[in-house]
């Protein structure tokens, strides 16, 4: 009997999908709202371990998994922006999930605190805020040309660097799908610490801009 299908479980997704799956996720994850909850830091690694390993009789081809990946992430992120120049702005405004909302705040500040180039690289690394940066780089009309080349540039970076860090890793270890459970987990855990960091700045930053107040003393004559 088929287990059914986990989209929060890379490994699931793999199983039911293949190749086509990373394309897929990355594509929702990187270009469509509805697609921030999707997996794409552990797909890519565990992707790149099926390429060596087989695991579960799975075994994917890395050029294929290679050019899936780089294809999903690079037209899901100008689908996002094209969404966001269109549509965005009503899009985010109706939204009522707080992971969204809270993405949005965070890809707000590293556009702010980074500029365009930077800000696009570094939200490949960042869950949630890779869902929500494309649309707002359109809403906030960053040039089409500078927003092309940066997310080219980070979606590459991203994918390419996670596929061949599970594939590595695959080809070095013997047996190292016995791991894969615990492997992946450990780059979920990994892939929200840029979150975590931003969080606790982000909290430190509110604390220090929050002016004491402190009743006056008037005294008595």
């Amino acid at each position: 009997m088929p287990h059914a299908l986990n989209p929060l479980d890379a490994t699931s997704l793999l199983t039911a999908f293949g190749t086509v799956g990373v394309f897929l996720v990355l594509f929702a994850e990187t270009g469509l709202l509805i697609g921030f909850f999707l997996p794409g830091d552990s797909l890519l690694f565990t992707a790149g371990l099926l390429c060596t390993t087989g695991a579960g009789g799975l075994h994917l081809s890395l050029p294929r998994v290679l050019l899936a990946a780089a294809a999903g992430a690079l037209l899901g992120a100008q689908a996002g922006y094209l969404i966001g120049r269109r549509a965005g702005r009503t899009l985010l405004s109706r939204t009522r999930n707080r992971h969204l909302t809270d993405g949005m705040a965070r890809a707000e500040d590293l556009l702010a605190r980074y500029g365009h180039g930077k800000a696009i690289v570094l939200a490949r690394f960042v869950p949630v805020v890779r869902t929500v940066l494309n649309p707002l780089a359109g809403i906030v009309r960053v040039p089409a040309g500078t927003f092309a080349l940066w997310q080219a540039v980070g979606g590459l970076v991203w994918t390419v660097g996670l596929v061949l860090g599970g594939y590595a890793l695959g080809a070095s270890i013997p047996n190292v799908d016995r791991y894969l459970l615990p492997l992946v987990g450990v780059i979920v855990v990994l892939s929200l610490l840029p979150l975590a960091v931003e969080l606790l700045r982000a909290r430190r930053t509110r604390a220090g801009a929050e002016p004491e107040h402190r009743p006056e003393r008037r005294s008595v004559s």
